[in-house]
């Protein structure tokens, strides 16, 4: 994915912050609303905030703004959506902890579980929040096994040859969620895939959730066929339908600024930055994945050539070969693009690196402090 241009009064303002920081753009945010309430008032669908990819709730009284609520994979996320946005609420998980779904029950509108085993085990505890069960529709349309739910051994979600003749009186609705970064096209192919399995309990439920993995804010995302999709499942079957996108929420809108502490030479140019894949990114480590840098290519075609690495003890911290336009020096700053998503809800300390501070840039280019970090930060987690 190319990024976006960064406005020189928005590329002024992020190379002024101290380091490193991650920045999120109010109006990059709100572009993606939109873009989501859009969908939301034309096909009757409910949006939600997937926490897992976001859940810096200093935004959620904005988001909730333009969407329908928040989607959890466990009691915390639960907690944090029903405290900070205090819309609709939902949660599933691989397996809940019998001591949590009394609490789940109360402050959770859906609970969808990933197994008959846990539905037997919680749902007689279950007396307010509308009950679902995940199901694997056994299609793959992805080539990282690592984020593929339906990879043959797959743990997330009932099988066709598991489900019962007939759905339990008490549940309500079916999730399936099989996408990651991924286009319209897949979501349609799974669909027809999940509607030759599972097609006959579709009359019985209330909801449908089609889980999350959509890329609907990206630029080349065909917007017009997923809403006259969504307008014809609603038509055929009559149920409530939830997509429950995280990147689609804020995908390309936020930056990492990170100075460059050093230079070394190994067969290449290498630049050591404050800036950590394996502490502050680690899906760079895990997809992997190439961010998109503001002023360079991820390529070693270029005149000035540099390895992206770190501070960590980690040989393997590595963010890429990129080339820039011009020569990187020791003091400068550079900013990696698309640090919104999976990137702040996975930091870690490793090493005692400190974590970014959060930063929102509004739309006027002004700055505000979100959220600073320290050493009692890194102390406390662990004594």
């Amino acid at each position: 994915m190319k990024p976006h241009f960064i406005e020189p009064e928005k590329v002024k303002t992020l190379k002024g912050l101290p380091t490193p920081s991650f920045v999120i753009d109010e109006g990059r945010l709100i572009d993606n609303l939109q873009l989501l309430n859009r969908i939301e008032r034309e096909t009757g669908c409910k949006i939600l905030l997937a926490q897992k990819c976001f859940s810096t709730f200093a935004l959620y009284p904005l988001i909730g703004k333009y969407i329908s609520g928040t989607t959890a994979s466990g009691i915390f996320e639960a907690r944090l959506g029903h405290e900070e946005m205090g819309k609709e609420n939902h949660v599933f998980a691989p397996a809940f902890k019998p001591q949590d779904i009394s609490e789940l029950d109360q402050i959770c509108d859906h609970i969808v579980f990933n197994s008959w085993n846990q539905y037997r085990l919680h749902s007689p505890n279950c007396h307010n929040a509308s009950l679902g069960i995940r199901v694997n529709p056994q299609f793959s349309t992805q080539d990282h096994d690592i984020y593929d739910p339906c990879a043959t051994g797959s743990r997330l979600g009932v099988t066709i040859d598991q489900m019962p003749d007939a759905l339990p009186s008490n549940i309500e609705g079916l999730h399936f969620h099989t996408l990651c970064e991924q286009g319209f096209d897949d979501l349609e192919r799974t669909f027809e895939a999940f509607e030759q399995k599972f097609g006959k309990y579709i009359p019985h439920i209330k909801w449908l959730n089609l889980g999350g993995g959509h890329h609907i804010t990206h630029p080349e995302y065909d917007v017009e066929a997923l809403i006259k999709f969504l307008i014809r499942i609603r038509d055929k079957y009559g149920v409530q339908i939830y997509l429950e996108p995280g990147e689609g929420v804020v995908l390309n809108c936020g930056y990492m600024v990170t100075e460059v502490m050093d230079k070394v030479r190994n067969g290449l140019e290498i630049l050591i930055l404050d800036f950590s894949a394996a502490c502050h990114c680690a899906d760079i480590i895990e997809m992997p994945l190439m961010p998109p840098i503001f002023n360079a290519e991820d390529n070693a075609d270029g005149k000035h050539v540099y390895r992206l690495s770190s501070m960590t003890c980690l040989a393997g911290d590595v963010i890429g070969d990129y080339s820039f336009e011009t020569e990187i020096n020791i003091g400068d700053k550079i900013i990696i693009e698309d640090m919104a998503l999976y990137s702040m809800v996975k930091t870690n300390t490793f090493n005692g690196m400190p974590l970014p501070d959060i930063f929102l840039m509004k739309s006027d280019c002004s700055i505000e402090l979100i959220k600073r970090f320290g050493y009692q930060d890194f102390k406390q987690r662990l004594g």
